[in-house]
C-alpha cells in the first residue's frame, strides 16, 4: 500500500505534531515503515542557508515532491509535512504521484503565531513570525500569500481539534482509502 499524503497550512498550525502523530496511529493499526518528510529537516540538506526566495522555494519543493515520487515507488507510503505556500508546489505532487491526496491544517494566523513563539521544534526555524518583519521577509502568510487548498481531501482544524483527534481524522482517512483501493 503505497501512497502520498501531504500536511499543509500554515507555519505553527501543527503540521509536524499532527504528521509524527498520524505515522504513530498507522503504526499501532499495522501499516509500518510510513515516511515522513519534513520539509524543514530535508531543505537544511538542499538549501543548508535557505533565502526563501520564490526560486528556491521552487528547487525546494521540486526536491521534496522528487523525493516522494521516489519512496511511493519503491513501496513506502509518504507523509509530507511542508507548507509548500503556493497551490502549484502540492498540485505538482498530485500530477506526478498517482496515489496522492491533500490534508489542510486550519488555523488563525493569530493562533499560529502564538504557537511558534513557543514551539521547539527540532528541525523548523525559530522565530519564523518575528522575521517578518525585517525588510525583505517571506513569511507564509504574513509577506508572501499562503494559498490555502481548494479541494483537500481532509480538512482538520488544529484550533477546536487536539492534535489526537487531527492525526486520527487524518489516519481514518488514509486507512479507509488505501486499504480499500489494494
Amino acid at each position: 500500500m503505497t501512497w502520498a499524503v501531504w500536511i499543509t497550512g500554515l507555519p505553527g498550525s501543527g503540521k509536524t505534531v499532527i504528521a509524527q502523530k498520524v505515522r504513530s496511529i498507522l503504526e499501532e493499526q499495522g501499516m509500518g515503515g510510513v515516511k515522513v518528510l519534513e520539509l524543514d529537516e530535508v531543505r537544511k540538506f538542499i538549501t543548508p542557508t535557505p533565502s526563501y526566495s520564490d526560486e528556491e522555494r521552487e528547487i525546494v519543493y521540486a526536491s521534496l515532491v522528487y523525493m516522494a515520487k521516489l519512496l511511493v515507488e519503491s513501496g513506502k507510503p509518504v507523509i509530507i509535512d511542508a507548507t509548500a505556500n503556493r497551490r502549484r508546489y502540492r498540485d505538482r505532487a498530485r500530477e506526478t504521484i498517482p496515489k496522492f491526496a491533500e490534508v489542510y491544517v486550519k488555523c488563525s494566523l493569530g493562533l499560529c503565531m502564538e504557537r511558534e513563539r513557543n514551539r521547539k521544534a527540532e528541525h523548523a526555524p525559530p522565530g519564523i513570525y518575528e522575521q517578518a518583519a525585517e525588510k525583505g521577509a517571506t513569511v507564509p502568510g504574513v509577506n508572501v500569500p499562503y494559498e490555502a487548498p481548494v479541494n483537500p481531501e481532509v480538512v482538520v482544524d488544529s484550533e477546536s481539534m487536539s492534535v489526537e483527534e487531527c492525526a486520527k481524522k487524518v489516519a481514518e482517512f488514509i486507512l479507509r482509502r488505501y486499504e480499500q483501493a489494494d
